[in-house]
């Protein structure tokens, strides 16, 4: 999922696979799949002017684990192709899953041409991309039995603190094969592996439901596990009592995990091409210029190894880049898939993703924030009166173009006197992120990654609307 059209849910997870943009079937090693130069042939002898296959071939294996028992593990090969194609200046477009469906796909991408959008887009050629490591070859031999201990041992360490508490729990490991051709002479091929894993829990008492959960996601066979479970353990000490937080403008810090729920979505919808061409993004017009706090930088970067992100180039063969999107508080870039740059006149930025089933669109690959210079435990102990936020339940509500927020506390604290003294219930909490990002008290000193692909440290914002029954 790319964070620019993120999705909400109880726990808020970022794509955990190097590759994850799948499509599916059977994966059928040597046939047509695999080889894009038929397709390209026959939609030219066909009649596209320009032609782009794109084929993914995947497989992984999902170990899950539900209300505290090993619920399901299974074993997937998937593959597919997708093809864009220009007539007469317009784009159309086909996928299948269907090995030796050659014909039948050129001719469905033929066919929505006429209908397609203007394309304003030339298919990148042959060129040098970033050396980004993204495959471990462990990852493919990981037994599964291992797999199963990982899951168990993060549902014994969190129940070791809390025994009622139910969890479900899900370790996956992947590689995939990615392939982007076109008639321009572009060939592009890389392989990535992905490994993750994750765990919620509920607990229940009477009309009362705690939901607690973290995980971690890599190109690598290695997971933090410590820190998953350090995490858990501290969302239930926090939780250990409930108390009732006050409808007023209050002081708010953001955990990591807060920040990837709420904040991340409406932040960088803000900086797609697409929406700043279209006029719908607040920052039009705006680039370079100071929009934030002077502290606060963030960046989109598919270059870093082994995250599960990144990428030698982009799902239309563009290089990948680190693209600065907010540079001590200056709006530096906006990103850029090939046809909004076209339509913007402007470069990609290398940030096109694609699934099976669409043509490709502008999303993020690994963002980042700076670190800044307070701890966690320092803005805690500055506040009088105020709320800690894990996590926003539903907050992709409101006007999310214009970089609303607004949802109920599914996990946060409410702080006095300096001090964590429980958990809030009942409670909401709105503002806008673009707004409060110029008020700003402090950046945390801590970061960390949040579902493989968000690295951020703790925010604490000045005031934010805080409602309460």
């Amino acid at each position: 999922m790319g964070a620019l059209t993120s999705a909400y849910a109880t726990w808020w997870w970022v794509s955990v696979d190097c590759r994850n943009r799948v499509g599916t079937g059977t994966h059928e090693q040597g046939g047509v799949l695999t080889d894009p130069e038929p397709i390209l042939q026959a939609a030219q002898r066909l009649g596209a002017q320009r032609a782009e296959a794109f084929i993914v071939q995947s497989e992984e294996t999902p170990v899950r684990f539900e209300a505290n028992r090993l619920k399901e593990i299974n074993a997937r090969q998937t593959s597919g192709v997708a093809l864009r194609v220009i007539v007469n200046g317009r784009i159309g477009f086909a996928s299948s899953t269907k090995p030796g469906d050659v014909s039948e796909l050129v001719e469905a991408a033929l066919e929505t041409a006429p209908f397609g959008p203007e394309a304003h887009l030339d298919f990148p050629r042959d060129g040098p991309a970033a050396d980004v490591d993204v495959y471990d070859p462990d990852v493919e031999v990981l037994p599964v039995d291992e797999m199963i201990e990982v899951g168990q041992s993060l549902i014994d360490a969190v129940r070791a603190v809390e025994p009622e508490l139910l969890c479900d729990a899900y370790v996956r490991r992947g590689d995939s094969t990615v392939t982007i051709a076109n008639t321009n002479g572009g060939m592009f091929t890389y392989r990535g592996t992905g490994y993750s894993a994750w765990l919620n829990g509920t607990l229940i008492r009477g009309t009362d439901m705690l939901f607690v959960g973290d995980g971690d996601a890599s190109c690598r066979a290695q997971l933090d596990l410590k820190a998953v479970e350090a995490s858990v353990v501290s969302q239930l000490e926090n939780s250990r009592r409930t108390t009732e937080a006050r409808t007023a403008e209050l002081p708010v810090v953001f955990t990591p995990l807060g920040i990837a729920s709420a904040l991340i979505g409406p932040l960088t919808i803000a900086f797609s091409g697409r929406m700043v061409h279209q006029g719908q993004s607040p920052l039009v017009g705006c680039l370079g210029k100071a929009m934030y706090d002077a502290r606060l930088s963030l960046w989109d970067d598919a270059t870093l190894p082994y995250r599960p992100g990144s990428r030698p180039f982009d799902d239309e063969g563009v290089g990948s880049r680190r693209n600065p999107l907010i540079e001590k508080g200056i709006v530096r870039s906006f990103l850029y898939d090939l046809q909004t740059a076209g339509l913007a006149k402007a470069e990609s930025t290398g940030s096109a993703e694609r699934s099976m089933a669409a043509q490709p669109s502008i999303s993020t690959t690994s963002l980042v924030i700076d670190e800044g210079e307070m701890s966690f435990k320092e803005m805690v102990g500055r506040v009088k009166e105020g709320l800690v936020v894990e996590e926003l339940m539903g907050a992709g509500q409101g006007n999310v173009m214009g970089g609303d927020f607004s949802g109920n506390v599914l996990l946060g604290y409410k702080i006095e006197g300096g001090e964590i003294t429980g958990r809030v219930k009942d409670t909401m909490v709105a503002g806008n992120v673009h707004e409060a990002l110029k008020r700003l008290v402090a950046i945390g000193s801590e970061s960390r990654w949040v579902g493989g692909s968000v690295r951020t440290p703790p925010l604490f914002f000045e005031s934010l609307t805080v409602s309460a029954k």
